[in-house]
């Protein structure tokens, strides 16, 4: 499995799909071609052990599906086996996708060991799952740290300990509501544990919408994450707080662009010296408004600025005026420096 680097100019872009495929291996498989297509870095599942990581007591966050009895038989349906697992982990090394799977349990780790990982996303309801926690900082695995449900001081902890083991952190914001509107997104708290922590930041995205995600590019983020959905009619819960494969590719089409403008700066005189050619189809030039006699004196009603501005600049039309002509021009010529008495 390939490293996981976090990069200043090229944000890490992961597509999650977390129960999307619900609990259908096909769908999964399908999930992992759509995400390639869109050119995303990386694809993201949960991996879901039932008796690992609930009870039957568990209640419904919202009760949206009609063939669970409990919240406890949904986990269970969106279980894979381990070999299942490899399969989806290889279908994403093929298809160039680097393969990431939040664990909600110890249980989860090992088997995702297993499997293979380059790196670690720790859902922030887990950031207090201690046995977990502990054994996912005993693989040395980069960390992708998610803050969404986590207090100042929480995240402080954390970060202390993860940075204690001198692996690759970001540390992402992210709002726990799905759909997540605009004012609580949080693009603020960006440049605040960047500067804080001093580490990789990233945004971990429920609004449904392209915007989030690229206004963070803007901010030099080294991971973006956001979930994914193949129609927008699909069934789930995450639905509503995700982007369909489509936008997905506009969102990598779009931070591909803004990392490009924000590694390289432009310098103005530079850019303006390459205008010249453009410059000159696109200036005025003075040229003579009628047919001028040799021996005139210039007034401002004989002269005018015309295109192209391959000709004496159209703010140095002061200079002539008052002065003796040299010679005859014709309607709209060009005046030279020469045309002119200057003594």
């Amino acid at each position: 499995m390939s490293a996981v680097n976090f990069s200043n100019d090229h944000t890490l872009i992961i597509a999650e799909v977390a129960q999307a495929h619900d609990g259908s291996l096909g769908f999964a498989h399908a999930f992992v071609d759509a995400v390639a297509n869109a050119g995303a870095d990386a694809i993201k599942f949960q991996t879901h052990i039932a008796s690992a990581e609930s009870t039957p007591a568990e209640p419904w966050r919202v009760k949206f599906s009609k063939q669970d009895e409990t919240r406890y038989d949904y986990w269970k349906r969106m279980e894979f086996t381990e070999a299942q697992w490899h399969g989806l982990a290889e279908h994403a090394q093929v298809c160039g996708l680097k393969f990431l799977s939040s664990p909600f349990s110890v249980e989860a780790v090992e088997l995702l060991l297993k499997v293979g990982v380059p790196a670690w996303k720790i859902a922030s309801g887990e950031v207090s799952n201690i046995h977990m926690f502990n054994r996912i900082l005993e693989t040395n695995l980069p960390i992708l740290l998610s803050s969404g449900m986590s207090p100042v001081h929480e995240i402080d902890a954390v970060v202390a300990q993860i940075k204690a083991r001198h692996v690759p952190l970001v540390v992402m914001q992210c709002t726990t509501a799905y759909p997540c509107p605009p004012e609580k997104i949080g693009l603020n708290l960006i440049p605040f544990f960047r500067e804080r922590y001093e580490c990789g930041v990233g945004l971990s995205d429920h609004s449904g919408t392209i915007y989030p995600g690229l206004a963070a590019v803007t901010l030099g983020i080294q991971a973006l994450e956001v979930h994914v959905t193949l129609s927008r009619e699909m069934f789930g819960p995450d639905v509503p707080a995700s982007i369909t494969t489509s936008e997905l590719s506009q969102v990598v089409e779009g931070a591909r662009f803004i990392e490009k403008m924000l590694t390289n700066p432009v310098d103005k005189d530079e850019v303006a010296g390459q205008m010249v050619p453009l410059r000159n189809l696109f200036t005025k030039s003075i040229v003579a408004r009628h047919s001028l006699a040799a021996g005139i004196v210039l007034r401002d009603t004989d002269l005018v600025v015309k295109k192209p501005g391959t000709g004496i600049a159209a703010e140095r039309m002061s200079d002539f005026i008052g002065r003796k002509l040299v010679r005859a021009l014709m309607v709209d010529e060009q005046l030279k420096q020469t045309d002119v008495e200057w003594s």
